[in-house]
């Protein structure tokens, strides 16, 4: 019985699909646009050389 039963939002979800074919390339090109960039390994170390201890309480005058 659990094989037969889909979900209203599955069910919204395959329909969408059907209508909009193209939603998953957009969402792929939408993503290299955002977050799929090239990254600078000297800029990342030099990043990471200059960073700053923080002191575990941050309050404290020492």
């Amino acid at each position: 019985m659990a094989d037969q039963y889909t979900s209203e939002i599955t069910q919204f979800l395959q329909k969408f699909k059907t209508e909009h074919p193209d939603i998953e390339q957009r969402q792929r090109d939408g993503r290299a646009r955002l977050w799929d960039r090239p990254q600078d390994s000297e800029l990342a170390e030099g990043f990471k050389q200059a960073r700053v201890r923080q002191n575990p309480y941050v309050y404290q005058n020492n």
